[in-house]
């Protein structure tokens, strides 16, 4: 179940880290107070998943979470290159949190 939780901060890392670009500074209020919200979730999730899990093993897997789903968000939504180094970049990122779940 810790997985499944760490799993569902680590979407909500993706959707506050796309939300700051839609809150253009933190001056539109929805978006705004979506995004802190995905934030304050993320955060609370991420602890709750600690309780079973290795703290270095989760927050870098949710950072790594965040990290690949954001590029990809980029490039759908924005339209951001996705020349091959970003994406065999995001492969290493993918393989090191696969490492990871392995071997906790």
């Amino acid at each position: 179940m810790s997985w499944l939780i760490l799993l569902l901060a680590g979407f909500l890392e993706v959707v506050w880290a796309i939300g700051l670009k839609y809150t253009e500074g933190f001056t539109r209020l929805w978006p705004t107070v979506g995004t802190l919200a995905a934030m304050a979730i993320s955060v609370a999730l991420l602890g709750l998943a600690m309780k079973q899990l290795p703290v270095g093993t989760a927050y870098a897997v949710w950072v790594g979470i965040g990290a690949v789903g954001t590029v990809i968000m980029g490039i759908i939504l924005f339209h951001e290159p996705a020349t091959l180094p970003r994406l065999l970049s995001m492969g290493l990122i993918v393989a090191g949190i696969i490492g990871l779940k392995l071997s906790a």
